[in-house]
């Protein structure tokens, strides 16, 4: 059973699904912390697997694209189509507070926004859109066991990359957001929606505060860190 976006079929999706933005990146996953890997989907090269852990839990990797409307698609899709329980997020981003270091890990407890994402549900108000709790108690646990810096809180999942207010991010930073990434708000809406699970677990790639940012070449395969902390969480939900 395709859809317009993925073509597999009904049972080729593991209950969980861990969902990095770049598609060399779900096949490094899949590679390096999977066996038995089979690829389920490869529609426009957004590529997704299915395999099992060290553990031999069964979980899939599947790109999400770049930004709300990708993810937006992607994660309904798995959701409502594919039987999909849990989709964890696993990107990188800029931090906006100054004690948070490049490589360190950030698990987005809750999401804010510029988007107009949440216009559709026409609420009478603003929509916080927050993280499954179990998962974020499962990747805070993985990161203390592994002795992993790890920063808890509230993020900006922001429509717009080159902001041209430079200085928009300090109004952010003055609320305690913690950092800016592009896909969580959206990720997190459809969770609530379909009533499933998500997580957004981001590796800093960059500072607001400091020069110097990951290459092309370390976002895409420097972030075992957070992989492995991302697939502890995931076994606890995984069939």
């Amino acid at each position: 059973m395709s859809t317009p976006h993925i073509n597999a079929n009904l049972g080729d999706f593991a209950e969980v699904v861990l969902m990095p933005g770049d598609p060399l990146r779900a096949k490094w996953i899949a590679e390096t912390f999977l066996h038995d890997v089979k690829l389920v989907t490869s529609v426009r090269n957004i590529f997704g697997y299915t395999g099992y852990t060290k553990n031999n839990k069964r979980i899939s990797v599947m790109a999400s694209g770049m930004g709300h409307s990708s993810i937006g698609i992607y994660s309904y899709e798995l959701f409502a189509k594919f039987g999909v329980e849990a989709i964890i997020r696993v990107g990188t981003c800029g931090a906006y507070q100054p004690d948070i270091g490049l490589y360190d890990v950030l698990i987005a407890n809750t999401s804010s926004t510029d988007s107009n994402w949440a216009h559709q549900y026409q609420l009478p108000g603003t929509f916080s859109a927050g993280a499954d709790f179990d998962l974020v108690l499962a990747s805070v646990a993985a990161a203390k066991n592994k002795n992993v810096p790890v920063h808890v809180g509230n993020v900006l999942s922001s429509d717009v990359f080159y902001n041209a207010n430079v200085d928009a991010w300090k109004k952010w930073a003055e609320m305690g957001v913690l950092a800016v990434e592009m896909e969580s708000y959206a990720l997190y809406c459809n969770a609530a929606k379909l009533h499933k699970k998500a997580l957004c677990i981001l590796t800093v790639s960059d500072s607001f505060h400091f020069k110097g940012e990951l290459t092309p070449e370390e976002r895409m395969n420097g972030l075992s860190r957070m992989i492995e902390i991302a697939i502890q969480a995931a076994e606890t939900v995984a069939d």
